[in-house]
């Protein structure tokens, strides 16, 4: 391929679900859409949130010109907070992403020195070599945005996340006028959502919630519990709508949910008739058919309103027989054993809980097969990448593009970090850059290795079995014999004769070390070796041993 050439790197979002960034490279110019995070499988023990390895770019940094953003859910601003500080570069975003990116910037007090620039839908900024429209999308969020990216090699389309959904509820239909326009005059590659490319069929539209929670509003004698995503504003309207219809008063819990709906309140992008939202001191003594509680987060994280209240751990808001619970999210893939727990603990204390199985209380925002074989058709790309999705979903939207007539070499089904380079008339995927997870643990970004997940799961898994050795200062004997304590290993009291048999043999051991004391480190992985390999004989299982000396 002769130069100059566009390289687009993924370094997130390809291959999982969440943690979404591209990357965009010509000479001296880089662009970055979307910088998210993702939250961590199960066997990542401890981990708060995944973000991705930005490496690369920091070796770059003084190409890099901006950060466009799609649209403001976590999996798409949520590493911002972390990630920002270290480029330093405006983030550029449609009005209500840029109202979540500062709420989000000031939870973890990185909004100082952050410069946050204004792009309305269908405006255009120019960054280098880049010219960057935004067009509005529908998705479950107001203001999301697909991204029409000019470039000396030709045209791009990133199609951020979206559906079709003709009557949404809040925010404008997908511009597919535009996309046609755009694939009449030649489109050299397109970046399509994958999320839902194994769904068949057409998305259904965010009306139907309206009539549910209509209903549910209408039939239901108690109090209703409406837990949705922060971000998921259009729903929080959805509710406001239905309770002010039934004579409802809505309160906000959680911090989250307070602070997006006072920045979606003040942009305008919910509308609240007066007297409809309520604070939680005025809960005292209201009938319970007059109450409607919207709560954040339906993912089962230990920390969120939900679960504190399915553990009648909240200080506000406990269950009370006959409260309906109304869970309006599709569960984030690896999250679901957690949610069922915490709908099981509603059920128990007597509330009614209506899920996406047994409801229509939840439209996802990503289009189905049919949605995204018609932009397929609309833009007509010469090249097609699928993007968002684990690798299954990638290679399910592949054939879709090969369904409608596109060949197999035009299409990239890419991992994070592989390099495609193009130019007007080709493109290959040419190498891969590094480009892992970064863990976010408590204060601390990325100082969470796999080494110290590796030490976690082996903890999980088998316990640990700490050995006191005491040692004579002069001498350096063994003084009595060895103490040992062990944790997750094995019951202490029904297996006093096996750890005492250990004791045993560690003795034994030192003692037999000839007449000058050994070095610690010495002693140290004798201890362990003979220990583990007495362990595994008696138990099959592998305890962490950590031997410790105390001198006396």
């Amino acid at each position: 391929m002769a130069n100059p050439r566009l390289k687009i790197i993924p370094l997130g979002g390809l291959g999982e679900i969440g943690k979404n960034m591209m990357m965009m490279e010509y000479e001296n110019d880089i662009i970055i859409i979307d910088v998210g995070l993702m939250f961590p499988e199960e066997e990542m023990l401890g981990i708060d949130l995944v973000i991705p390895d930005i490496s690369y770019l920091l070796e770059k940094q003084e190409k890099i010109r901006g950060i466009v953003i799609t649209h403001g859910h976590e999996d798409h601003i949520g590493a911002l907070p972390y990630l920002l500080p270290q480029l330093n570069v405006p983030v550029y975003s449609t009005k209500l992403t840029n109202g979540l990116i500062s709420v989000k910037l000031k939870e973890r007090r990185a909004l100082s020195g952050a410069k946050l620039k204004v792009v309305p839908p269908g405006g255009q900024v120019t960054l280098g070599k880049f010219k960057i429209e935004f067009f509005p999308v529908c998705h479950s969020i107001p203001d999301a945005a697909g991204l029409i990216i000019y470039t000396p090699v030709g045209t791009i389309v990133h199609s951020g996340d979206f559906k079709l959904d003709y009557t949404p509820v809040s925010g404008k239909p997908t511009d597919l006028s535009r996309l046609a326009q755009l694939g009449a005059q030649g489109i050299l590659l397109l970046l399509s959502d994958s999320t839902y490319a194994a769904l068949p069929g057409y998305t259904p539209s965010e009306r139907v919630i309206g009539e549910t929670l209509n209903h549910i509003m209408a039939d239901t004698p108690g109090r209703v519990i409406v837990t949705t995503f922060s971000s998921l504003v259009s729903r929080v309207q959805q509710v406001i709508d239905s309770a002010a219809k039934h004579q409802r008063r809505v309160f906000i819990v959680g911090r989250s949910m307070s602070d997006t709906t006072r920045m979606a309140l003040e942009l305008g992008y919910l509308n609240a008739p007066d007297g409809i939202l309520a604070r939680i001191d005025e809960l005292k003594g209201m009938p319970r058919n007059k109450i409607v509680f919207v709560t954040t987060d339906s993912q089962g994280e230990p920390t969120s309103a939900l679960v504190r209240i399915a553990n009648r751990d909240h200080r506000q808001v406990h269950i009370i027989r006959g409260d309906t619970v109304v869970i309006s999210a599709t569960p984030i893939p690896g999250n679901e054993s957690l949610i069922n727990r915490t709908i099981d603990s509603l059920f128990k204390q007597g509330a009614q809980v209506l899920y996406s199985q047994v409801a229509q209380v939840h439209v996802h925002g990503h289009g189905s097969q049919e949605e995204l074989k018609l932009l397929l058709n609309l833009v007509k790309p010469r090249f097609f990448m699928p993007i968002h999705g684990e690798y299954r979903h990638l290679s399910l939207h592949a054939k879709l593009a090969q369904s409608v007539g596109m060949l197999k070499d035009d299409i990239f089904v890419m991992e994070d970090g592989d390099i495609l380079e193009l130019n007007p008339q080709a493109a290959k995927i040419t190498g891969k850059i590094t480009s892992g997870n970064v863990y976010v643990d408590g204060m601390s970004v990325g100082d969470i290795g796999s080494v110290v997940l590796r030490n976690r799961r082996m903890l999980a898994r088998d316990g640990i079995v700490v050995v006191i050795i005491a040692v004579n200062r002069q001498t350096g004997k063994l003084v009595g014999r060895p103490d040992i304590v062990s944790r997750g290993f094995v019951d202490t009291r029904e297996s006093k004769d096996m750890l005492d048999e250990s004791r045993d043999l560690v003795a034994r051991t030192l003692d037999h070390s000839g007449s000058r004391p050994a070095e610690w480190s010495f002693t140290n992985t004798k201890v362990r070796d003979i220990l583990n390999k007495f362990y595994y004989e008696q138990t099959k299982r592998r305890p962490m041993v950590l031997p410790f000396m105390v001198k006396v």
